[in-house]
């Protein structure tokens, strides 16, 4: 209970501060107002003004009946004998016109000089004006102070107060990166067992993925599994424009988590802080000395201090190398995209509270959507129930996930779009050509559905059925991919014999696939098992001096050699891209039965 109090106690300063910011914020616009409303006074009496000069002369002559002033002020109102209205003057020294006026009262002259007291709301205005660069100061120290302590910025969960219901059984598709999570929860729990045998507690574990595979999901489930404090944060939080922030903040987080321990650090996006070293300049000296001081925050821990840090990023690569080295981030854990149970799992957990038609089959969901990862999936049933609800639907049917899938892959479907014949045709045997292409590639998948309705920025789309998951891809099967991509660029040739630009993103890709081909897997004669992926100018010269040029001339040459047999095939089978083709002009859409339908006969 005394941890809860003091955060109730820190969560009640942190209110005062703000009320304290909030309210010096508020005198210096009523203090804004004050001097508006002042000016605009004094812009009403511009033309009822009499210059020092003219006002000593009248004085001289005779002509002033009355002057009238307030203590402090530098202004007076002036009354002549010969006029109505009072004019007013600005007087540059006070004193020694008060004391000219009095020498011509004595000398004869009938002037009444009149001093009236300050009144509220100059005094107050004069006041304010006067404190306010002192408050702005005060406001200034206020803040930086506030903005020092990250350490109370840092959520704390813990086995008294628990803010997250994740648990392990919330997380799917991930059973052997459970195992060693769950390891580490044990070893915070009852480190003794592990101490008896000789065993350290690793002092970090790294999980990196994709985004969305489920890394800071896992960690809100360390979160409520384990029942030590877990404190959570994100890189980006140390991060600021004063110098010398972030440094404080990563000392202020670690003493919280000695004070708390045994207890987990878990600090989100960790790249935002943990980035590769540069040159002590501008403003990369900010981030090395954050990530200095992380790394000496991570050393310091001594073998009483049961302190685990665990971080997220789907960035590895941009991680400093002091940062991975063993007795920082012993562990580091890949968070893959699920297989086909994980994505089954995953799926079965986020329909629990989805009304699923009984025909809906999460098999085939699972079978279809090979690469996905968790939120992903997650996002295709969430739209789908709004897909069902929009068409008025008990339930979420077949048809709504698929809907689903297609929207979240390609695009909106845009029916309102006017489409001219040449363009539709165009576009008919563009799909075409990728259909009947892949057909006959035996390494492709087979074609789910064909489109000639614009999706997204598409102007239509081809589907392949993907019911496996694939690890590694053989030469023969990107090569294949080429063509396949290639297909749309050919059918188009072949049937208008002209090109478009909508086969734009299939060589963009397709560039792509030939670069890695040549540069990252070495999957040509002429170059052979070479890394040139990434490399720096005078790395890829190590090779040679047209080392650049036989590369375009591989990429180029995969390229001409898969578009070629694209055209080829479809020269061979004209008379499948012209049925497909033709039945897309007058449907707009095939699918899958349709179109083995028409090529079986």
């Amino acid at each position: 209970m005394s941890k809860n109090n003091d955060n109730h106690n820190k969560e009640k300063k942190k209110n005062q501060t703000t009320l304290l910011i909030i309210l010096l914020i508020l005198l210096i616009v009523l203090l804004g107002a004050t001097i508006a409303l002042l000016n605009k006074n004094n812009s009403d009496e511009e033309n009822k003004t009499l210059a020092y000069t003219d006002l000593i002369k009248e004085i001289s002559y005779g002509n002033v009946e009355k002057i009238e002033m307030t203590v402090g002020s530098t202004k007076a109102k002036v009354k002549m004998k010969n006029e109505e209205e009072e004019k007013s003057t600005i007087l540059p020294n006070t004193e020694a016109f008060i004391e000219l006026v009095q020498t011509r009262v004595a000398e004869g002259n009938e002037i009444e000089l009149k001093q009236n007291p300050r009144g509220f709301l100059e005094t107050a205005s004069s006041t304010l004006f006067s404190l306010l660069p002192t408050l702005i100061m005060v406001a200034l120290f206020i803040m930086l102070f506030k903005m020092q302590g990250l350490g109370e910025k840092g959520k704390v969960y813990d086995d008294t107060e628990r803010k997250t219901k994740t648990r392990f059984d919330d997380v799917a598709g991930l059973d052997e990166e459970k195992e060693e999570l769950v390891e580490i929860v044990d070893f915070l729990k009852k480190p003794e067992k592990f101490v008896k045998m000789g065993a350290k507690i690793p002092k970090g574990v790294l999980l990196y993925g994709k985004p969305g595979t489920g890394k800071t999901l896992i960690a809100k489930a360390i979160a409520g599994e384990a029942d030590v404090p877990f404190i959570s944060m994100s890189g980006s939080e140390f991060i600021e424009m004063f110098a010398g922030l972030g440094a404080s903040r990563v000392r202020k987080l670690f003493e919280k988590a000695r004070k708390l321990a045994p207890c987990i650090v878990f600090i989100d996006e960790i790249d935002a802080i943990g980035s590769r070293r540069t040159s002590n300049s501008g403003a990369e000296t900010e981030n090395n000395q954050t990530l200095n001081q992380l790394l000496v925050e991570m050393d310091g821990f001594g073998s009483e201090e049961t302190i685990i840090v665990l971080a997220a990023t789907n960035r590895p690569e941009m991680l400093d190398k002091a940062l991975l080295r063993p007795g920082r981030f012993d562990r580091q854990i890949t968070i893959p995209t699920p297989d086909l149970t994980g994505r089954l799992e995953i799926l079965k957990i986020h329909s629990k509270e989805k009304r699923l038609s009984d025909e809906v089959n999460l098999e085939s969901i699972a079978e279809d959507t090979a690469g996905f990862t968790g939120a992903e999936l997650a996002n295709i049933l969430n739209e789908a129930a709004i897909i069902a609800t929009k068409r008025e639907h008990e339930d979420i049917e077949n048809e709504d996930i698929e809907e689903a899938v297609k929207k979240v892959t390609v695009g909106i479907e845009k029916h309102s779009r006017v489409i001219s014949d040449h363009d539709k045709k165009l576009t008919a045997y563009h799909e075409a050509g990728h259909a009947v292409v892949s057909q006959y590639l035996p390494t492709q998948t087979p074609v789910k559905e064909v489109s000639i309705i614009p999706r997204g920025v598409a102007g239509g789309y081809t589907l392949y059925k993907s019911n496996e998951d694939k690890y590694y891809i053989s030469k023969t099967e990107m090569k294949e991919k080429l063509i396949a991509l290639l297909g749309g660029r050919a059918g188009e040739k072949i049937a208008m014999d002209d090109i478009s630009t909508g086969a734009s993103n299939d060589i963009e890709v397709a560039t792509e696939i030939a670069k890695d081909m040549v540069t990252k897997y070495g999957m040509t004669d002429s170059l052979g098992p070479i890394d040139l992926k990434g490399k720096q100018e005078y790395e890829i010269r190590l090779f040679g001096d047209k080392i650049e040029d036989k590369v375009g001339e591989e990429v180029r040459r995969l390229i001409d050699e898969a578009y070629k047999n694209a055209q080829e095939l479809l020269r061979q089978h004209r008379d499948k891209l012209d049925q497909i083709a033709l039945t897309l002009i007058e449907k707009e859409k095939i699918n899958e039965t349709e179109f083995n339908q028409i090529f079986n006969g």
